[in-house]
């Protein structure tokens, strides 16, 4: 939807970023937070130079989220939190991490042995255990109209 208004971005996906930019940092609390550290580093250098940078990944500990918020500057950080209950996480689950966690084979995974801790401030909260990924793809967009970026 972005692209179909003219925009450019840099899209930062979780996966990727940890074949590349963190690959062999594992999943306890400090690689965690390096991981999105390195990620809020990645996408401050994309805003330091004009760019837009969208990031998904999986960031459960609001301290490290703070700390990203604050590499950004003001008003160039924006928090989208999808708040997806762990069951239906566990139903759309097409890689099986959270049947291995549950059954002990994976270790330290957020949701199951390891906690997520819910944003204290988002900018936007989308609840989407029951909406289309399409829908809240234009609650996005209009969030982003309302609020002047687009």
């Amino acid at each position: 939807m972005l692209e179909e208004r003219g925009r450019r971005f840099t899209f930062l996906d979780g996966d990727v970023v940890r074949t590349h930019l963190s690959k062999g940092l594992g999943f306890s609390r400090d690689d965690r937070d390096t991981n999105i550290l390195r990620i809020g580093w990645v996408a401050s250098e994309i805003l330091r130079h004009g760019g837009v940078a969208l990031c998904a990944a999986v960031s459960p500990y609001e301290a490290t989220r703070e700390r990203v918020r604050a590499m950004m500057g003001d008003g160039q950080f924006l928090l989208i939190y999808v708040a997806t209950p762990a069951e239906v996480c566990e139903t759309r689950d097409v890689k099986g991490f959270y049947a291995q966690a549950r059954a002990g084979a994976i270790k330290g995974f957020t949701g199951v042995d390891d906690p997520y801790e819910v944003p204290a401030r988002p900018s936007l909260r989308l609840e989407t255990g029951e909406t289309t990924p399409r829908d809240n793809a234009r609650a996005v967009m209009e969030f982003l109209v309302q609020e002047g970026f687009l």
